[in-house]
């Protein structure tokens, strides 16, 4: 799973290092607080049920060409370079979520000493994956997951993975399996190991712009094609890796312009970009 967010126009330059959250226009506060109609109970029990069929169907209209190869990683999360303890130490990675491989496979091309376990809840997202001429077995696993349920286990043996990241991928999972989520990516995680976070911030461009008739809840939105989109706060993102056992490193909004220039628009973007460290010392989770 993945979202749309590479897909919205050339991101500029970071507006602002502001650890607050964006501040919302009156008119931004007004039609928040107008919108409190919530899709029906039937709607959203089918959304929850139809939720891969609706991912599956994604892929299949934009294939591999709506998402751009994701280069900023190592930029952003130093972590995927300097975690090894010794130069010669092959670094494991599991991409939660990893769409099409716009994320992983920049990363195989820059490092020759990393091994990648991806998995994404379509299947036709992985077959995507495995048909890539980078793709190569001795280098990377790739298969289809729940995140929400014990298949991460059924293919990574506990306690070996370095890094983990989500990135635009919790926000798709209903809020209410989100830490069942978290809690299958603990026990893989080494102790030590890190998740790396990045996903839709509160009051985001994409959040403002869902009209009336989209809200599922708190938070919580549906577009147009089925799949589903959260938009977290920082306080609530911290709660809930803490809750399942993890540190947190850092845990920050990242505000940023998009231009679109084809509508020649500016609008802004909220990002939640953070660090959770499964702890060295044994706990609950383990």
């Amino acid at each position: 799973m993945e979202s749309s967010v590479d897909s919205a126009g050339t991101e500029s330059q970071i507006k602002t290092d502001d650890l607050s959250e964006r501040v919302l226009s009156q008119q931004e506060q007004d039609r928040l607080k107008d919108d409190r109609i919530l899709v029906s109970e039937f709607k959203q029990q089918k959304l929850e049920k139809e939720a891969q069929k609706n991912w599956d169907l994604f892929y299949k209209r934009n294939t591999t060409n709506f998402f751009k190869d994701r280069h900023w990683t190592t930029r952003e999360f130093e972590e995927l370079k300097a975690c090894r303890e010794f130069e010669a130490q092959k670094l494991v990675l599991l991409e939660a979520g990893c769409g099409v491989g716009n994320c992983i496979f920049p990363l195989l091309e820059e490092d020759l000493n990393i091994f990648v376990y991806a998995c994404d809840f379509s299947p036709r997202a992985v077959e995507f994956v495995k048909q890539n001429s980078l793709y190569s077995p001795g280098r990377c696993l790739a298969f289809q997951c729940d995140l929400t349920k014990d298949d991460l286990r059924n293919n990574i043996s506990a306690e070996s993975v370095d890094v983990a990241t989500l990135i635009f991928v919790l926000s798709a999972i209903h809020p209410e399996k989100m830490q069942q989520a978290l809690e299958n990516l603990y026990r893989v995680l080494k102790p030590g190991g890190v998740v790396l976070f990045r996903d839709y911030g509160l009051y985001d461009h994409a959040m403002l712009r869902f009209k009336s008739g989209n809200r599922l809840g708190e938070n919580f939105y549906v577009r147009q094609d089925g799949t589903r989109s959260y938009f977290f706060s920082k306080e609530m993102l911290a709660r809930l890796f803490q809750d399942t056992g993890f540190e947190s490193v850092v845990n920050e909004y990242v505000l940023r312009e998009t231009v679109n220039k084809k509508e020649g628009l500016c609008v802004p973007r909220v990002f939640l970009q953070s660090k959770f460290r499964r702890p060295l010392t044994p706990n609950s989770q383990e």
